[in-house]
Parts: C-alpha cells; sequence; structure tokens
C-alpha cells in the first residue's frame, strides 16, 4: 500500500518511522517532511491548502491511505474533500474537528452530554470577558477559542494576568483563533494525557502520557506546544481509564454521531485528574507532539493496520498491545522559543553507533543548508529513549542530549519530575 502522511514535525517522523515498519506499506510519501523523515520516506512539494492538489497527487501515486498529522488541515476540511472522491483518509471530518478547532464548540457538546470538564463562560469581547473574570476572581483560565498551535491558553493566577490574556486574544496575538475567548475555572490536580482511535462508532484506548508545556524547569514560565513527555503516566490507573472512558470518552462519540458528525482518527483528550474524577480539559483531534514520541515506541501492532482499520470503519473486532517498557522524550529548542526562536544554528548529531541503546532522535523543526543541518523552528529536536522505568529512560535520553553538538540548543533537565518521585516512592 503507497501512503501519503501529512506533516513535517516530530509526531510526523514518529509516525513515519512506525509506518514505515508495517509490511504492508509500499512506498510512504510524507508532505513536505523534513530531514530525519527523508530517511524513511520520500519526502514530496506539496500545497495541502489545495485540496485538488493533493487529490491529484494521491490519484498520480496509487495512495491507499493518507494520514494526516497536524490539526490545521483536518479543521480546514482536508479529510472531506479525500474522502469525498474515495480517497481513504485517517482523520476527523472538519465538522469532527471542531472538537480541537473550537473550545466552544466542545464545551457546548460537554453540556449537552453531561461531559466533567470546568465551568465556563464564551465572550466576544474584551469587557465582558473581563467583567466575568472579575466577578469569579483568579485563578483562572483564560482560551483563544480557535488553533493557536498550542500557545493560546494563559493559566492566569492574578486578575491582571487574566487582563492581559484576554487583550491579546482580543488584539489578534492569536490571528482569527482569538475572536472570540473561554474564560474557565481553574482545576486544581495533575494533568494527563489518554489517546484513543477511533472509527466513527468505536472508541478503542490506546495508552496514556504526560507532557510539560511549561517553558522552564519546575513548570515555570509561559505555556509551548510541548517540552517533553513520557508514557505510560502511571496516574492514570485502569480505573480511571475506564471512569474516563465512560464518563468522556463514550459519551463524546455518541453526541458527535448524533450531530452527524461521527468522529474518525485519534481523539486525544487532556484531562485534569481533580479529587472528584476526571475532568476534560480540551480535545485535539490527532496525536500529541511531543506525546506521540513516546507513543510509537511503546506500540507493538502495526500501525498501518490500525489506521486503515479506523478509515474503514472495522474497529470493533480490534485489540491493541504495548510494551512493557517506558518511554520519554526530551525536546531540544531554539533560542528564543517560545517568544521568537532564532533559526539557522548548526546542529551535529551523533552518529547512531554512538548513542545509547534503545534512543532515537525525530527531527522537529530542522533543514539542510548545504551539507549542515540546521535549526528550522522553535521545537527542533526530540531527544527520545525506552527504559524498564520512566526514571530509566530519562536518564538514557538525557545521556543522548549530552551527545548532540548544539551550543545554541536548549531543553528541561526536569522533564518526568513527577513520575520519578512516585517510581522513587515505590
Amino acid at each position: 500500500m503507497n501512503v501519503l502522511l501529512i506533516g513535517s514535525g516530530g509526531r510526523e517522523h514518529a509516525l513515519a518511522a512506525k509506518l514505515a515498519a508495517s509490511p504492508l506499506l509500499k512506498t510512504l510519501f510524507c508532505a513536505p517532511g523534513n530531514p530525519g523523515i527523508a530517511d524513511v520516506a520520500q519526502c514530496v512539494v506539496l500545497d495541502v491548502t489545495d485540496h485538488g492538489k493533493v487529490v491529484d497527487f494521491c490519484r498520480v501515486n496509487g495512495i491507499g491511505l493518507v494520514v494526516v498529522g497536524p490539526e490545521a488541515p483536518l479543521v480546514d476540511g482536508l479529510a472531506d474533500s479525500l474522502k469525498a472522491v474515495g480517497i481513504p483518509v485517517f482523520g476527523p471530518s472538519a465538522a469532527a474537528a471542531q472538537l480541537e478547532g473550537s473550545k466552544a464548540f466542545t464545551k457546548a457538546l460537554c453540556d449537552r452530554m453531561d461531559i466533567p470538564t470546568a465551568a465556563y463562560g464564551r465572550f466576544n469581547n474584551a469587557p465582558k470577558a473581563k467583567n466575568h473574570v472579575r466577578q469569579q476572581g483568579a485563578p483562572i483560565v483564560i482560551k483563544a477559542d480557535g488553533l493557536a498551535a498550542g500557545k493560546g491558553v494563559t493559566v492566569a493566577m492574578t486578575l491582571e494576568e487574566a487582563f492581559a490574556a484576554i487583550e491579546d486574544c482580543f488584539e489578534g496575538a492569536f490571528g482569527d483563533a482569538g475572536a472570540e475567548v473561554v474564560v474557565e475555572e481553574f482545576l486544581e490536580g495533575e494533568e494527563a494525557s489518554f489517546f484513543c482511535i477511533c472509527d466513527g462508532e468505536t472508541a478503542l484506548p490506546l495508552t496514556t502520557a504526560q507532557d510539560h508545556k511549561r517553558v522552564g524547569e519546575g513548570d515555570t514560565g509561559p505555556n509551548t506546544g510541548g517540552m517533553g513527555a513520557y508514557s505510560p503516566a502511571s496516574i492514570m490507573s485502569d480505573a480511571l481509564i475506564e471512569q474516563t472512558m465512560e464518563s468522556i470518552i463514550r459519551p463524546t462519540m455518541r453526541g458527535m454521531a448524533e450531530q452527524g458528525m461521527p468522529f474518525t482518527g485519534i481523539l486525544y483528550a487532556g484531562l485534569m485528574l481533580t479529587g472528584s474524577g476526571p475532568k476534560l480539559i480540551e480535545y485535539n483531534v490527532r496525536f500529541g507532539d511531543p506525546e506521540c514520541q513516546v507513543i510509537m515506541p511503546r506500540l507493538k501492532d502495526d500501525l498501518l493496520v490500525l489506521m486503515k482499520a479506523a478509515a474503514d470503519g472495522v474497529l470493533s473486532s480490534m485489540g491493541v498491545h504495548w510494551r512493557d517498557e517506558a518511554a520519554a522524550t526530551v525536546v531540544m529548542c531554539a533560542p528564543g522559543y517560545p517568544a521568537s526562536a532564532k533559526k539557522g544554528s548548526v546542529i551535529s548529531l551523533p552518529r547512531a553507533i554512538d548513542l545509547p541503546e534503545g534512543v532515537t532522535i525525530y527531527h522537529a523543526g530542522t533543514a539542510k543548508k548545504g551539507d549542515d543541518l540546521v535549526a528550522n523552528g522553535g521545537r527542533v529536536l526530540n531527544v527520545t529513549a525506552t527504559g524498564k522505568t520512566v526514571t530509566a529512560a530519562l536518564e538514557t535520553a538525557y545521556q543522548a542530549v549530552d551527545l548532540i553538538e548544539w551550543p545554541e540548543g536548549f531543553c528541561r533537565r526536569d522533564i518526568g519530575w513527577r513520575e520519578i518521585a512516585r517510581e522513587k516512592e515505590e
């Protein structure tokens, strides 16, 4: 089978490596890909916002499945355009992708299906939003309603922070994504990421992870797209997973189907584990980044088989199997990230033979400049390792980080600190 993977980040590199291992795969194309993906796939220049060109490429190259990595093409309706001409695609319709594309849409679904989530207000102008914040007090959470590349959320500990976040949204800091604002109750607890693969009717639980959004150690500083992650997250017990399925995932699947928007693809629930049980923070409609980079190394099954089954609507007869080991990833970033990352610094990676056992370096924001590998984004490399425990995996990952010659790059040195503390107690 020929497969077209859409995307260019670390998530897509992890997906490409896993898809390339499938015996079913004939040729893997990636648009646009990156230098790391180019080792396992044929990278192609293709404007994915031009759906007609994507359709033409699929027809010419006999594509049997399109896998859409990032959220923007899904919200833009690429899956609809492909399905309309009979090209199988792994990913939700534009209508179903509203689960990520509009936080207000998801909140309304939670209201209708009685899904536990934070209390909220929805506003289309700053004065009303600020008045609501004054009434509720701080801490409080301010979210741009639309897609903001993981940066449209502010956990405001003071009223002044909340007001500044509201002004950022309405003054265009996040473009159209900030045209409306959702103001949410601050939830106490620990966050976890939970993933399911879905075919419109069946939601098959995958696994858990925990990522680190804040740029600074000790979970300080502004939110980012993610500075590191580990899987599994032991705080998500089997009982909590079943509670999440029963109170959050299954009602979501029913509610979407009732609205004529059956959900197909990856349903990623960002959860807050509160004293009264798991509550939904938000949904994403694709694999997390960097969570995907710690999920793929643990997956025993053929990813292509699972994705094709989801696209064909036959997941109900399938199961998913995982390796016993843990996985962890450390994100290396360019200077200035997340505000304004400096591009162009040269990176020298160690040879694969010189890396510790169990390490994979996924490319996220890299490019080739002549013979040099250079930083070409904010989050640049995902240094991923496996081990018997999260502690062991992270020790190996940091050993590999120290082998990379990139003086300008930086990373957090405390990824997985909660899980490491739990493992020490056991």
